[in-house]
């Protein structure tokens, strides 16, 4: 089976090779209390740095985006490639993926107030309603739905890299910067893709906890939905920001 989220990529290969095998097993409760605490962790650095940019800190925005984001980048490949290092890998990744997200709420918020609460809710929610619609099974992680959220995807990657790239050049597509109708809609789209990536990792903890995958496995588990979760705050609060944007 694949998942669009590379995270996930080579779990059911790992997990029949026993990698880091122990005496306890894989399972969804386990992997479900250890994202809570990688949660718990994110949660913690940003209110830090958060604190620190509204007593006065602006200063920290720029460094604490740098650190976080690299710092985080760093240890989302170490955690990917080496999955038996996510028991420490994991939360060093979640306290710097705090400090990015600290910085950017806090600058969100300075622009509109409260937007990033509404973004966390809204984030819960939608998290919410996906798992529900995935214990009903009225969504389903067949191989179809897997094939197309991977070149969905892909295809937002190869969106985000080529533009990235462009404004190297100077070049700017407009695109995040823009609130048009054009913008909101293809933001839209993108926050639709990344919460729907949350059925493939759902999917794919249960197929762990029933292969047997190793106790570890839970921290890499809880990682992957980490690394989607992020990915849908940050569209989910883009996209509030072109919402409010064209009220104001």
């Amino acid at each position: 089976m694949r998942t669009s989220n590379p995270v996930f990529s080579r779990f059911t290969e790992l997990a029949r090779r026993g990698v880091g095998v122990s005496s306890d097993v894989m399972t969804v409760r386990g992997t479900a209390m250890k994202a809570l605490m990688l949660l718990a962790v994110l949660a913690f650095s940003a209110a830090i740095v958060w604190q620190q940019i509204a007593s006065g800190r602006t200063d920290l925005i720029m460094p604490a985006m740098l650190v976080g984001g690299l710092g985080g980048f760093v240890f989302a490949m170490i955690t990917s490639f080496r999955p038996q290092s996510a028991p420490w890998s994991a939360p060093i990744y979640a306290s710097l993926e705090g400090i990015a997200l600290g910085a950017i709420s806090a600058l969100y918020n300075a622009r509109f107030a409260g937007l990033p609460q509404q973004a966390v809710l809204l984030t819960i929610g939608v998290a919410a309603g996906v798992l529900v619609l995935y214990r009903f099974r009225l969504v389903q992680a067949t191989e179809s739905f897997r094939k197309m959220m991977l070149g969905a995807t892909m295809g937002i990657a190869l969106f985000y890299l080529g533009s990235m790239l462009l404004s190297l050049f100077g070049v700017n597509i407009g695109y995040f910067t823009s609130s048009s109708p054009l913008a909101i809609g293809i933001n839209l789209l993108i926050a639709g893709v990344a919460a729907f990536n949350l059925v493939l990792d759902f999917d794919r903890i249960e197929e762990g906890s029933r292969a047997g995958a190793p106790k570890q496995f839970e921290w890499f588990g809880a990682f992957g939905l980490m690394v989607t979760l992020i990915w849908l705050y940050l569209e989910l609060l883009r996209l509030l920001s072109r919402l409010q944007g064209r009220r104001d």
